[in-house]
């Protein structure tokens, strides 16, 4: 079983990190028994929950799907090439904090430049040794950019500004390791979360957590690829739900809560009308206004 003390080498908006007490208390009792041999997640951005119920659980195999090329990439070289990955993202943070403020953020605008003219020339389908010098700059860019958000534009380019932090952690190497021990029992997928549904079965617990539905207009980080995550995408995750339901496996999925904003909302509570709703306090992490970062609900669901 991998240490505890794994948890995600990336920030990521929407990250369960603080939810995960509330995610133990409600996981099935078959998964506590140990019932339930593979976990499946099907969005697994920063993957809080993944390395936590995988520390926690001796799951035979996990299987971890996201749409994100980048994310897909960076989780194979850090289950497959740690050693390598720490050698190259020691090298960009032995020379980033060999400068001063303003070469430093020059050397961002470099490196983030570098990494968009990059991706045309990276083949996602097929690993290459040009993957383990991606991943280091992802993780850089990850690092010293604005709120450690991961954001792209139409083109699929990354466009974060730089995050002006004065002592930003880039390498931590232990963190690395861990994870990566922790991802030996993991079959890592670049796909819909659809996909998932060849390992769905009753020996299966499922976690999903989706881009979240934006409380509002201008609260909208689903910007993880350039295709986005709407309305109509959220029913169809809802009716692939219940799809997994059919097979019996075990399911828990998270999301905002509409009625944040709007007590009449019930986009949610209609779509999961045949499960069970619970709604847990959270903070929103991530706001360009600081007033705006105080305590919100967010909705649990479960088919148990």
């Amino acid at each position: 079983m991998a240490n505890s003390s794994a948890k995600p080498f990336l920030k990521w908006a929407g990250g369960k990190t603080q939810l995960l007490e509330e995610f133990t208390k409600r996981i099935p009792k078959e998964l506590s028994e140990g019932k339930l041999p593979v976990f499946i997640e099907p969005f697994i951005g920063g993957g809080a929950v993944f390395f936590h119920f995988n520390s926690l659980f001796e799951f035979d195999e996990c299987h971890i799907f996201d749409i994100n090329e980048e994310l897909i990439l960076a989780y194979t070289v850090v289950r497959n090439n740690v050693e390598d990955l720490i050698d190259n993202l020691g090298d960009i943070e032995k020379d980033f904090f060999s400068k001063d403020d303003s070469g430093r953020k020059e050397f961002y605008y470099n490196l983030r430049d570098e990494f968009n003219r990059q991706k045309s020339a990276i083949n996602f389908h097929q690993f290459e040794k040009s993957w383990i010098n991606r991943a280091a700059y992802l993780i850089f860019l990850n690092k010293t950019c604005f709120n450690g958000l991961y954001r792209v534009n139409n083109q699929g380019e990354f466009n974060v500004p730089f995050g002006k932090y004065k002592n930003p952690k880039i390498l931590n190497t232990d963190l690395l390791r861990l994870d990566s021990e922790t991802l030996q029992n993991t079959t890592i997928h670049l796909g819909d979360f659809t996909d998932s549904y060849r390992y769905v079965s009753d020996n299966s617990f499922v976690y999903f957590d989706p881009p979240y539905r934006p409380l509002n207009e201008t609260s909208s980080f689903t910007q993880y690829s350039k295709n986005g995550f709407n309305d109509s995408e959220q029913e169809r995750l809802a009716s692939f739900f219940e799809q997994c339901d059919r097979k019996h496996a075990k399911l828990m999925l998270s999301n905002s809560d509409p009625k944040n904003v709007d007590p009449n909302d019930d986009f949610f509570d209609i779509l999961y009308e045949k499960y069970h709703i619970t709604r847990v306090p959270a903070k929103r992490m991530i706001n360009c206004d600081g007033t705006k970062r105080g305590e919100i609900r967010e909705i649990i669901v479960t088919n148990y």
